[in-house]
């Protein structure tokens, strides 16, 4: 059901003649459920998909993969409501059976708003409301060895860095990784980016894997998490995330917002490289202020995300870890940027699509956060730079868990 196909250049496209039969079907649907005596709420999201049945069906292949080594009672998320890993499971592995009528699509709808129920984000309409931000995979020249030329280091894990678990009592039990390192015999948070990057204190230890050629590539590489290095030789690698300092993360946006030096409708991960390039003298207080640093390691394939599978451009979501389900099918609804050419942001279009929930982050924190991934390289690193809208975001789960479908292995 290829309703729209974009690319991630973003050009503007029409979609008024690819929804009418979706919005004819669901004016004859409201008026079947009233003939009923059924009820469709105002909040209920008109279903559409801006993106292709293969590039769905293939994130969903890699939730199944994530979802079938768990054990089916672990609980994957606390929100909209607890759920175990067999209820996500089945709910996935049902809708992957529905996509075979994909192309009929009266008979889609009607059989996906008959077994599946979609659930708001959350229960409190005063905080349904997500911020959809975007992330993507940078593509940076770097090399296996140090130069004059490539004198940054990208780090791996640090041998003396601690990873244990803080459990929580209160208000309910939950369980969070803590990273830190022993000093005098006592647990101690691990060393600051100032500290790593300025001071040099890991430097020449032989945690190096790569370095790159300045500063500011390494610092939106490890906002970002994940990266394709561009050797020398014309060999690409790439690294993603092995671990983190575990100090808190701080918006460098936030702070120059917050201290007048950029309006806050201007910001932008392109802004914030334009005002690095125009004020170097401040480039190392500012990357210092957000003390969490991420550690990498060499891929095969990428970019993972936290569940350990491979993201897919536009279908793959980082949300907060402790609250929604990991691996979970999802709804969003939000605008995205239309950005020329050159990079520069020409206006705003509407998109939904069905998405999952693989990724998670450190500036990805509450119930109203939500990061999109948009792909590799320039074009996609574009449009992630601008978004930042809000949206909705629906969980789809069976009304009817019992009556899944056995997946066939």
């Amino acid at each position: 059901m290829i309703l729209v196909q974009v690319t991630y250049r973003i050009k503007p496209y029409s979609v008024g003649f690819a929804l009418l039969p979706l919005v004819v079907f669901a004016w004859l649907l409201a008026a079947e459920c009233l003939a009923q005596g059924q009820s469709i709420t105002s909040a209920a999201p008109a279903i559409t998909d801006d993106l292709d049945r293969e590039s769905l069906r293939g994130a969903l292949r890699q939730s199944i993969t994530y979802l079938e080594k768990l054990p089916p009672e672990r609980i994957v998320g606390e929100q909209p409501r607890r759920l175990t890993a067999k209820e996500v499971l089945d709910s996935v592995a049902a809708f992957e059976r529905l996509l075979d009528r994909w192309d009929c699509r009266a008979c889609w709808l009607k059989e996906l708003h008959a077994r599946f129920d979609l659930i708001p984000s959350s229960s409190d309409p005063a905080t349904e409301t997500i911020l959809f931000t975007g992330y993507y995979q940078p593509v940076v020249k770097a090399s296996l060895v140090p130069t004059a030329e490539y004198a940054y280091p990208i780090y791996g894990k640090p041998a003396d860095m601690i990873i244990a678990e803080q459990v929580k009592l209160t208000p309910a039990m939950s369980a969070e990784k803590v990273f830190g390192r022993l000093e005098a015999e006592k647990f101690i948070p691990y060393y600051s980016r100032r500290e790593i990057d300025q001071q040099g204190i890991l430097r020449g230890r032989g945690y190096e894997i790569a370095w790159v050629e300045n500063p500011v590539d390494l610092f939106f590489l490890h906002i970002q998490g994940s990266g394709v290095l561009q050797l020398p030789d014309g060999r690409r690698l790439h690294v993603g995330y092995a671990a983190a300092n575990g100090r808190p993360y701080r918006s460098i946006g936030r702070l120059l917002i917050d201290s007048g030096k950029v309006p806050q409708e201007e910001m932008s991960m392109q802004r914030l490289r334009r005002y690095f390039a125009e004020h170097p003298e401040e480039q190392n207080d500012i990357m210092a202020y957000n003390e969490s640093y991420i550690f990498f390691r060499l891929l095969e394939e990428g970019p993972l995300g936290s569940l350990e599978v491979p993201l897919t451009p536009g279908r793959s979501i980082a949300t907060d870890a402790r609250l929604f389900p990991k691996g979970a099918l999802a709804f969003a609804t939000a605008e995205m940027p239309i950005v020329d050419g050159a990079g520069q942001l020409n206006g705003w279009q509407p998109f939904s699509r069905f998405v999952f929930n693989q990724d998670s982050g450190g500036a990805i924190r509450g119930a109203q956060r939500a990061d999109l991934y948009f792909g590799t390289g320039t074009d996609a690193g574009a449009a992630a730079g601008y978004m930042n809208r809000p949206g909705k975001l629906y969980f789809v789960l069976l009304k009817n868990p019992s009556a899944a479908p056995v997946l066939k292995k």
